[in-house]
């Protein structure tokens, strides 16, 4: 199998905090390979290691089929990175901004402006094309953000939390280009505390967590692991609901969980449905809803670490190291 990006034994440690404990993955070539995990597990060491900005302490990694250590310059010219934080310059017009990335990539002033009117057209923002990047909307500055790290037509693609504090209309955009770049033969890891998000573009899914990746597959795969159906339902009063819940722990076990006005459950025996409702039948609680649905990431997510997905933080030391490749020099 063709492999964009491989890892073994992956390991980085930063004072006393060990990032990455042994991690092992790897995308497929012309895929979406999404990496979750809590906040802390690695998930942005090992994309800055991926990307030549960090050395690992132990392992090794391939991008492009190139070594990331070795080839450090190989690597680079294969690849783009969108980062946790907007890396664009505000003073500059968003033509200004792609030009400049551009000739720091070597390109002639010419193809350099080219590109960047290609990229400006193809990501919506020729309109605003001579205007400072300062006065874009969160959704623009993402689609700049992005833009800039395609103007040297990368193979590979990191994006590390890109859709972070976007709307869900401007979400909605940037998956739209990624699917389409991915169409195009991109590979692409993406990090995301959006777990629909992986869902809806991932085709490969890692989990990882204190340094060491504990599940992985496709998402379909995952929510098989965790149990594929969720019983979900909601008492017609909501005095009921924590009665309802304790009753139903007894029943389905403690991974029953209070969500708003629901309560869910994974359903792993066909019988459990009808005890729940006997029960609480029993108990003269009325049931208002009562649905049977396939379990989802954030539920798989919840499984495997004990906890929801959460905002990112940062995991090292060396905050906004990854906006340094938009200007990297290939070589």
């Amino acid at each position: 199998m063709d492999y964009a990006i491989q890892a073994e034994g992956l390991a980085k440690t930063f004072k006393e905090t060990r990032a990455l404990a042994g991690v092992d993955l790897a995308a497929r070539t012309g895929t979406v390979l999404g990496m979750l995990g809590p906040n802390g597990a690695g998930k942005t060491t090992a994309v800055r290691i991926f990307a030549t900005l960090l050395t690992p302490d132990a392992g090794w990694a391939r991008v492009g089929g190139h070594d990331v250590v070795r080839e450090a310059g190989l690597v680079r010219a294969v690849i783009g990175l969108t980062g946790q934080y907007a890396a664009v310059d505000e003073k500059l017009t968003g033509t200004e901004n792609l030009l400049m990335i551009g000739r720091l990539l070597g390109m002639g002033r010419s193809d350099a402006r080219a590109r960047g009117a290609e990229l400006l057209e193809r990501f919506q923002l020729s309109d605003a094309a001579g205007r400072a990047a300062k006065t874009y909307s969160g959704g623009m500055r993402r689609r700049l953000d992005l833009a800039a790290s395609l103007v040297g037509r990368p193979q590979i693609l990191f994006l590390d939390e890109p859709t972070t504090g976007l709307d869900p209309h401007s979400r909605g955009e940037l998956w739209d280009m990624l699917r389409g770049l991915v169409a195009e033969g991109v590979t692409a890891l993406l990090t995301t505390q959006y777990l629909n998000e992986a869902d809806q573009l991932a085709d490969d899914i890692v989990v990882i967590d204190k340094g060491e990746v504990i599940a992985e597959g496709t998402p379909d795969e995952l929510k098989s692991q965790v149990g594929g159906q969720v019983l979900q339902l909601r008492p017609v009063h909501a005095t009921d609901l924590a009665n309802a819940h304790a009753l139903i722990a007894e029943t389905a076990g403690p991974q029953t969980r209070i969500e708003g006005e629901d309560i869910t459950t994974p359903m792993n025996d066909p019988a459990l449905m009808p005890a729940v409702v006997r029960r609480l039948d029993q108990a003269g609680i009325a049931v208002g809803e009562l649905t049977l649905r396939r379990s989802s990431l954030d539920e798989v997510f919840l499984a495997l670490t004990g906890h929801r997905a959460e905002p990112e933080q940062p995991e090292d030391a060396e905050p906004h190291e990854d906006e340094q490749l938009k200007v990297a020099s290939p070589t």
